[in-house]
């Protein structure tokens, strides 16, 4: 009999390390195939909740918030891009020229989850953002995403227009950055175990396996 799971999936869209720890994680799921039930959840953070609507130059916005050289830079958008390769996720750096709010897509999202599209429409704003290189604090950039996964294109935009569901994302911001969460991907197995970054496939694989065992 299949141990029960559930994961809290703590990130950002604009996080690349989140798309990598993902990845692993979907590949780590996988492989244990019926092993695990898992009920999966995206909660939301934003990494930079005070970024205005029209962004910044990532390159600055990285130096000023980090202290990273050029070469340092270069070098770790290449070793995302590998790690992204090797899971199936194309990272197109030259398409990525500037970093944004993503409150609004946090917010869809929110929307997605109770018409059980969450992990769909997750994916296509990963793909916009890192492989397409669009906007994702542009509305008509959320609502192709939503639209490409079967999701009302009317109701996306009513929502929004109107700031619908700002009020629930934001408890949900608040309570994670009040119980430590301060980095992403942060993945919460059961309420109880913590796994942050992109670790690789077999780092999930290893984990779920003992608490699986443990739930069984």
């Amino acid at each position: 009999m299949a141990a029960k799971l559930r994961l809290d999936f703590v990130s950002d869209i604009a996080c690349p390390w989140c798309v990598v720890g993902l990845k692993s994680l979907e590949t780590a799921l996988d492989r244990l195939g019926k092993e695990v039930e898992v009920e999966l959840h995206f909660q939301p953070f934003e990494l930079n909740p005070q970024m205005p609507k029209e962004g910044e130059d990532i390159a600055e916005h990285i130096a000023r918030k980090y202290g990273s050289t050029p070469e340092q830079g270069a070098r770790n958008r290449e070793n995302i891009r590998t790690r992204g390769a090797e899971l199936g996720f194309t990272f197109n750096m030259e398409k990525r020229g500037r970093i944004y709010n993503t409150f609004d897509a946090h917010r869809l999202l929110h929307w997605a989850e109770a018409e059980g599209k969450q992990r769909e429409l997750k994916m296509a704003l990963f793909d916009a953002y890192f492989t397409d290189g669009q906007n994702p604090s542009e509305h008509p950039t959320l609502i192709e995403a939503a639209v490409k996964v079967g999701l009302e294109a009317a109701r996306a935009k009513s929502i929004l227009e109107s700031g619908e569901f700002t009020k629930e994302v934001r408890e949900q911001e608040q309570f994670y950055l009040q119980n430590g969460i301060q980095a992403v991907p942060s993945v919460i197995i059961n309420n109880r175990h913590l796994i942050q970054g992109g670790q690789p496939p077999e780092v999930f694989e290893r984990a779920l396996r003992e608490l699986a065992k443990e739930a069984a």
